[in-house]
């Protein structure tokens, strides 16, 4: 068996989206023209700005699938069996991610962090008992730069593949998911996941728990119309706090997870949910 294999890494080669061979295709043909016919440059030109913006713009909607293959909700055996999962970004944070795995455990439910590797590193022991209380620990970058989706190829692959790398020597489990910050991302991201054998998540409801102090508001948004396949995006870092001064989230969780409970749903990892 190969070393790729071995590791669960893809062997295929990677396909583009219509979408991207499309524009692949369009670059090609602008740089021919403007090679055969230099009048032609200023249509070239134009053409690929159009097309960039095109790809800009789509990058900035999070579910979309235009660039990529992206898990919005979960599998049709996962909705079967009324499963829904919740994930939460940019920890672990020292102060709200305990607390998070507290009401987790008393309700006896498995969750997927999204981990920043670099605050995994700054507080490994905190990651290590998100695993050891059976939650998935998944990649979300190693220090969640703002301008990720701007970068290219090899600056995508090393802050991806370092907080790949980081996470399983914390955990002793590779990370099998990414989300990137923000959600955001270019047509370089899919291939580069490709070769890490990642795959992208989002989410089916968000929130907005890292802006909205209101508690009822927060959970409406998550729970009205809650259905089995859901992804439901919190977040135990760079929390929204109360006017009282807790964290949003662990006002929200308790109730959310007893409403969920309440319609029949049954909160599991990502991992769980696709590999059963």
């Amino acid at each position: 068996m190969s070393t790729r294999v071995a590791e669960g890494i893809p062997t295929e080669r990677w396909r583009p989206t219509p979408l991207v061979a499309s524009s692949m295709g369009l670059h090609a043909l602008a740089g021919a023209s403007a090679f055969l016919g230099p009048e032609a440059w200023p249509w070239a030109l134009g053409a690929v700005a159009a097309n960039h913006l095109l790809l800009g713009a789509i990058g900035l909607w999070p579910r979309s699938t235009w660039l990529g293959a992206n898990l919005t909700c979960l599998p049709e055996a996962s909705r079967a069996r009324r499963e829904i999962a919740l994930t939460f970004d940019d920890g672990p944070d020292p102060e709200v991610t305990p607390r998070v795995l507290d009401i987790l455990d008393a309700h006896r439910v498995r969750a997927t962090f999204f981990c920043i590797a670099g605050n995994a590193a700054r507080h490994p022991e905190l990651c290590r008992e998100i695993a050891r209380r059976g939650h998935a620990v998944e990649n979300h970058s190693r220090e969640h730069p703002m301008n990720f989706a701007m970068r290219g190829l090899g600056g995508m692959r090393r802050e991806i593949a370092a907080a790949q790398s980081d996470l399983a020597a914390l955990t002793g489990r590779v990370p099998r998911f990414f989300r990137p910050p923000a959600g955001l991302r270019s047509p370089l991201l899919d291939p580069v996941l490709h070769d890490l054998g990642l795959r992208l998540v989002s989410w089916t409801r968000r929130g907005f728990d890292t802006r909205m102090p209101d508690v009822d508001l927060v959970f409406a948004r998550l729970g009205e119309g809650l259905a089995a396949g859901d992804i439901l995006l919190l977040h135990d870092g760079h929390c929204a706090r109360t006017a009282s001064g807790d964290p949003v989230v662990l006002q929200v969780l308790p109730r959310l997870i007893e409403h969920a409970k309440s319609l029949g749903l049954s909160p599991v990892t990502l991992e769980h949910a696709i590999a059963s």
